[in-house]
């Protein structure tokens, strides 16, 4: 075969490093990156053992060997290193200085050479990923040079290499042999359109063709190839996008975009929020989901909406984004120019999918935003993650669900997740410690005390990834997303105008003779209320019983009969009407739980107070109508409640009893001032319906002549049209309060006398009969 000359037209790319010298010619070290890829298995530093391959002689380069041009000779070199079990790449190159064309090249093995450490090259930037070394100082080598007649001749060849080579089952791992063809990449192309991810391609590409050693290529070669068809498709595409944005900003100046990138760039994110969006963030903007699903290998657009809950539980729109890059600093912007475009309110909670790049973007712009990590997805990623798992152990999935969601404290959720990944043997299952080192952006016990607007901590967020539910999906490509974004919008929003229909003219069942249940009824929305009617019949039940009381808060154990060791605890302050649960649900969805509805019944507190009905929820959240306006109406309604009256005035007179008992002095004094109030109560009470209490002041009924009649909370005057001034009623309390302060001898009295007319006094201002003494 001397002399022979060889014809081998296989075009392949390659790197190049390394070089020499020689008198004549330029020689050229172009920069070339390390191996990409893992070592093989075999493969490894060079140990100091000489591997020499092993097969057909006749077809091993050699001396003399002959080629019709240089890209025959690397294909060659190329084609008998993936028989032996080796990657090559290109190295040096020589150029004549005459007329600058190459007429010596170098192909080595990849693992020549070693890798270089330029301090340059690293010192300024933060290696995140760093790669394996790969490269051991390997000499196998294949040179050529170019001869007068033009053809290309072999120089130099190297046939030993210092490191194991990769078996034949294995040769498509490496770089230089992993290469998509002509036919690989239609169907690819093909797959791709019908909204098929890489994993699924390449199962029909290994079905195809007899095995994955015969495909050629990776799933990371068929993801790349797919995310480059992408960026190709998108950045033509961009236009159509760009021009639909100016034409509905022209139309309403009230949709804002945003495109990130200078005019003589490629952009590289948009944003944009119709008018609609922006005014629905004013109402339902305190909770937001950024819902990137989309950008996730089922879908083909980097599309990125966020969303929220509206007075329904309805998803609803406050805008969207295209993402074609996703670096920390394009998802800062993103979130600085929706703010914006939200007249600059942060929301007080923001719920994403698990990622660290938007995780950090968020800790920036929303700084004081509660975070969540959407629980969802992370249950659809440990499907993934832990699928050897689940098919081994069917009662796992039951058991992550148990410890995720039905925990009720945080030490209560460490035991038990100790105990499950025990039990499943998963204690060094790395992604199973990454979401547990997250868990407080996820895991609901961690998560109650902020708002969400969810009807349940246990339930999936509406809003993520269903907005577009239905319109946006797996085949829907740019050209077509307008189209089906318009029907979206218009779909949800008939959806919210039938809501609303049907809770302004029909009316709910009741299923309670309770007040509460009815004033619920006609303040919430038809959804809402459904929810609510939910807890309060199930208070039915749940005994509540006093566990404790300091003087001002009473704290009350909840528990279905026989079960006090599921007991919840309400703290109930009956003089602000404000009540907590240890379970936080009005903290999380904005709704009173069962619980506290229980302590409620058995207070005898009939009607919710108006601090425990969010305006977000009512039939009026868009209204202009503060909820404020009608807060003394409910005011007045749970002030009408006995319990809440007699309540009151027991914890006032105790106090009062407690200051007049320290001295004779003070005892008087308050006597004195308690019989004075008797006839005050009394008089109230025969005039009952006459008079007005306003701002310490009986406010009297118009008289015959047209005048009002006022009587002041201190000495009733002797006409009606004299009024005692605010100045001489103020003189007067700094008087009492003096008195009260001066008398400060100590005595031993009894104070059970005074007690009883205190109490008999409190009693008879509640509107009741005294049937027995309780002191």
């Amino acid at each position: 075969m001397e002399n022979e000359v060889i014809e081998f037209d296989i075009g392949l790319g390659g790197g190049q490093v390394g070089g020499g010298d020689e008198d004549g010619v330029d020689i050229e070290h172009p920069v070339d990156d390390e191996e990409i890829v893992d070592t093989p298995p075999g493969g490894g530093l060079g140990s100091g053992e000489i591997y020499i391959p092993e097969g057909d002689l006749d077809l091993e380069p050699y001396e003399g060997m002959e080629f019709e041009s240089e890209e025959a000779a690397k294909a060659f070199y190329n084609s008998y290193a993936r028989r032996v079990g080796f990657s090559t790449r290109v190295s040096s190159s020589r150029r004549s200085r005459r007329d600058g064309a190459i007429i010596q090249r170098s192909f080595v093995c990849a693992k020549e050479g070693f890798r270089n450490l330029n301090e340059k090259r690293t010192k300024d930037r933060e290696i995140k990923r760093p790669r394996t070394i790969t490269r051991v100082g390997c000499k196998a080598s294949l040179s050529v040079k170019i001869q007068d007649s033009g053809k290309w001749v072999v120089s130099g060849f190297t046939k030993e290499h210092n490191h194991e080579l990769v078996p034949p089952d294995k040769v498509h791992c490496l770089r230089s042999h992993r290469q998509i063809s002509g036919p690989a990449k239609t169907l690819i192309d093909t797959l791709q359109a019908a909204g098929m991810g890489p994993r699924r391609i390449m199962s029909a590409l290994i079905k195809e063709y007899g095995g994955i050693s015969k495909v050629g290529f990776t799933e990371v070669d068929c993801r790349n190839y797919m995310r480059n068809n992408r960026q190709r498709s998108l950045e033509g595409d961009i236009q159509l996008l760009l021009d639909y944005l100016r034409q509905m900003h022209a139309e309403n100046p009230s949709f804002v975009y945003a495109v990130q990138g200078d005019d003589d760039q490629s952009p590289s994110n948009v944003f944009w929020a119709d008018p609609k969006s922006r005014m629905n963030y004013t109402y339902f903007g305190d909770t937001v989901t950024f819902d990137t699903t989309y950008r996730s290998n089922r879908y083909r657009l980097p599309f990125a909406p966020f969303t929220g809950v509206n007075h329904h539980g309805q998803p609803v729109l406050f805008g969207c984004a295209f993402l074609i890059n996703e670096s920390e600093a394009s998802f800062i912007w993103l979130f600085k120019t929706w703010l914006m475009a939200m007249s600059g309110r942060p929301p007080v909670s923001i719920t994403t999918d698990h990622d660290a790049v938007i995780g950090l973007a968020i800790s920036q712009v929303f700084p004081e935003t509660r975070h969540r990590f959407c629980k969802w997805h992370i249950f659809k990623k440990c499907q993934e993650k832990l699928s050897h798992v689940f098919l081994r152990h069917p009662t796992f999935e039951a058991d992550f669900h148990k410890c995720v969601n039905l925990t009720d404290s945080t030490e209560e959720f460490e035991s038990c997740w100790l105990s499950l990944v025990d039990k499943y043997d998963l204690r060094d299952h790395e992604w199973l410690q990454t979401i547990h080192s997250a868990r407080r952006q996820w895991v609901p016990v961690y998560l109650r005390d902020a708002f969400f607007a969810e009807m349940s901590i246990t339930q999936r967020s509406d809003s993520m990834n269903s907005y577009f539910d239905g319109y946006v999906n797996a085949s829907t490509n740019l050209s077509q997303f307008f189209k089906l974004y318009e029907k979206a919008l218009e779909s949800r929003n008939e959806k919210e105008v039938k809501a609303d229909y049907d809770t302004m003219n029909t009316s709910p069942v009741l299923r309670t003779p309770s007040p509460m249940e009815k004033q619920a009824s006609e303040l919430y929305t038809r959804k809402l209320f459904v929810r609510f009617q939910e807890e309060l019949v199930g208070t039915l039940t749940f005994m509540a019983s006093k566990a404790d009381d300091d003087g001002e808060t009473t704290t009350y154990q909840v528990a279905k009969f026989g079960e006090d060791h599921k007991a919840y605890y309400v703290k109930f302050n009956v003089l602000e009407m404000r009540a907590t649960c240890s379970c936080q649900m009005f903290e999380f969805s904005g709704l009173l739980c069962r619980h506290v509805l229980a302590v409620f019944r058995v207070t005898n507190v009939l009607t919710l107070p108006s601090h425990y009905i969010l305006k977000r929820w009512t039939r009026n959240a868009k209204s202009s109508v503060i909820l404020e306006e009608r807060a003394s109406d409910v005011l007045n309604s749970y002030l009408e409640s006995h319990t809440v009256r007699y309540n009151t005035l027991r914890h006032e007179a105790f106090k009062f009893a407690d200051e007049g008992a320290k001295s004779i002095d003070t005892y008087n004094v308050a006597m004195s001032s308690l019989q004075e109030a008797a006839k005050k109560v009394a008089l109230a009470a025969k005039t009952e319906g006459r008079f007005d209490m306003v701002n310490g002041h009986f406010r009297g009924q118009s008289t015959s002549d047209g005048s009002r009649a006022y009587y002041t909370s201190g000495e009733h005057q002797g006409s009606l049209g004299q009024n005692l001034s605010e100045d001489d009623m103020d003189r007067k309390i700094r008087e009492l309060t003096e008195e009260l302060n001066c008398a400060n001898g100590k005595c031993e009295i009894k104070v059970e006398v005074f007690s009883r007319l205190a109490f008999q006094i409190k009693v008879e201002g509640a509107g009741c009969q005294v049937h027995s003494s309780p002191l």
